[in-house]
């Protein structure tokens, strides 16, 4: 457009130089040698206007020239652009393995930052982007945080990854994906998820299933497995020995084994069984102890909680020493409030 519009500027100034020249100064003509050849007699003002016309020549390569460049370097800007809306996609979406190339200073600083950051919409803004890569991205978003299950296939997303973690919950919720199904297969989804699911498949389960898939257990679903021994509905009759194997799968504090006491204590286990289950427990595991204490102190067998506090050193189970104690003066507090 530029070069269309310096081209008609500059014919019009030779058309007036030479108009000016043979007018006004001149209107002879002579002969010129190039290189020992006798060129045709030629107008002076043509030959004033040769000279122009070569300078033209020379800046319209120069604009080429450097508008050939600008061109190429506009080109890296705009495949640059294209490649920060993937990235930004990809910071969406929370993938883990990006591999996008610059090839611009500035918008290898915006790429560097965004491969090392996850994006998350806190509004909706779904629209006001004015890009259909971003707006679909964060349409998929919006879905899956209100419950809906969306294909994320063509992102090729890992199962760890936050949203299809999210949106397999939501296919288990819906009822399109079911637990069993969800838990047998070992390599389509995440570990954290089917831990989730496994929380909600044991509070139904056979003894059988629970077993099967046991390496899933972790304290939220153990607890839910106590809670059904000997309970008024799904019923577990779990003898001490399966439990403690069930429990040994686990590390647990010495808190843990005192909130498996509590939740036990709330569940139709005879007290025989829940004792004798704390104190081999605790022969097995010092941390285990405690809830033995506290077991006994629930279940009110008082000869036990002597032995074991006369036997320990000074400055173990003060608090249940001190509760022994107010026992002792009749007073009578919750053993809730010492653990």
């Amino acid at each position: 457009m530029y070069i269309k519009r310096y081209t008609i500027a500059a014919f019009i100034l030779m058309a007036l130089v030479g108009a000016f020249v043979y007018t006004y100064v001149t209107t002879e003509t002579t002969t010129i040698d190039f290189f020992g050849v006798p060129l045709p007699a030629l107008s002076i003002a043509i030959l004033v206007i040769i000279p122009v016309f070569l300078l033209y020549v020379a800046s319209i390569l120069h604009f080429s020239f450097y508008g050939f460049l600008s061109s190429m370097n506009l080109r890296k800007y705009e495949k640059d652009y294209e490649k920060i809306i993937d990235s930004i996609v990809e910071a969406y979406l929370g993938k883990k393995s990006r591999s996008q190339t610059f090839k611009t200073e500035r918008y290898t600083l915006l790429g560097t930052l965004l491969e090392n950051t996850n994006l998350f919409p806190i509004a909706n803004i779904i629209g006001k982007t004015k890009n259909e890569k971003i707006d679909n991205v964060l349409n998929i978003i919006e879905d899956i945080k209100n419950g809906k299950v969306v294909d994320l296939k063509p992102f090729d997303l890992r199962i760890e990854n936050d949203l299809v973690i999210q949106n397999e919950r939501n296919r288990y919720k819906s009822g399109e994906l079911k637990a069993e199904d969800l838990l047998a297969n070992s390599t389509k989804y995440a570990d954290v998820l089917k831990e989730e699911v496994y929380v909600d498949f044991v509070k139904k389960a056979s003894l059988a299933n629970i077993e099967k898939y046991k390496a899933l257990l972790t304290k939220e679903s153990l607890y839910e497995v106590i809670a059904r021994v000997n309970a008024k509905e799904f019923k577990l009759d779990l003898p001490n020995d399966d439990l403690i194997s069930l429990i040994n799968k686990l590390e647990l504090s010495e808190d843990d084994f005192i909130k498996l006491s509590r939740v036990i204590s709330q569940s139709g286990m005879i007290p025989e069984q829940r004792m004798k289950l704390f104190e081999t427990l605790s022969d097995e595991n010092e941390d285990a102890v405690a809830a033995y204490l506290y077991t006994l102190f629930d279940l009110e067998v008082l000869e036990h909680v002597d032995e074991i506090l006369d036997n320990s050193q000074a400055d173990e189970f003060q608090k249940f020493k001190a509760y022994r104690a107010l026992k002792g003066c009749n007073k009578n507090f919750s053993i809730e409030l010492f653990v």
